[in-house]
């Protein structure tokens, strides 16, 4: 399957939608159809950080999506980018979808002078990690968070 990675535009809004929600069922998270609303305005909208890229299939339907954000590294005084949100439609796994996401952030960055992309993922994504250990270091820092 040949794979093409475009820019969200409206017309894909049903199935981008679809693949967001499958990816918060995926990690067990709670969403709302208004919760995706504001996430589809901020990657309409040129004001907003977050940006996205999906994957379209050879016949043109969306099998993935990738969002991601700049971000300031001041111990180093560089910009890197953070992908937020990787999913790839279940049925099409192993296509190469997601590391041509990742690619197309990659490639994004350096036409920007960023320094690193960064991501998180859950330690039982034992399938995701496998491809992200060919694709990138792991770390050896850890995550906290503070609810508010």
């Amino acid at each position: 399957m040949a794979v093409t990675i475009i820019r969200p535009a409206p017309k894909h809004r049903a199935e981008w939608d679809r693949l967001y929600a499958a990816y918060a069922r995926f990690y067990k998270v709670e969403q709302t159809g208004e919760m995706r609303d504001r996430v589809w305005g901020w990657l309409q909208s040129p004001d907003e950080e977050e940006q996205g890229f999906l994957a379209a299939d050879d016949t043109g339907r969306i099998v993935g999506l990738a969002h991601f954000r700049q971000f300031t590294r001041p111990l180093s005084a560089t910009r890197g980018g953070f992908l937020d949100d990787l999913f790839v439609d279940p049925d099409v796994r192993g296509s190469g979808a997601a590391q041509a996401l990742i690619a197309a952030i990659s490639d994004e960055g350096r036409s920007r002078g960023w320094t690193v992309i960064r991501w998180i993922t859950k330690d039982d994504n034992y399938r995701a990690r496998a491809a992200y250990d060919r694709l990138a270091k792991r770390t050896e820092w850890l995550t906290y968070d503070i609810a508010l």
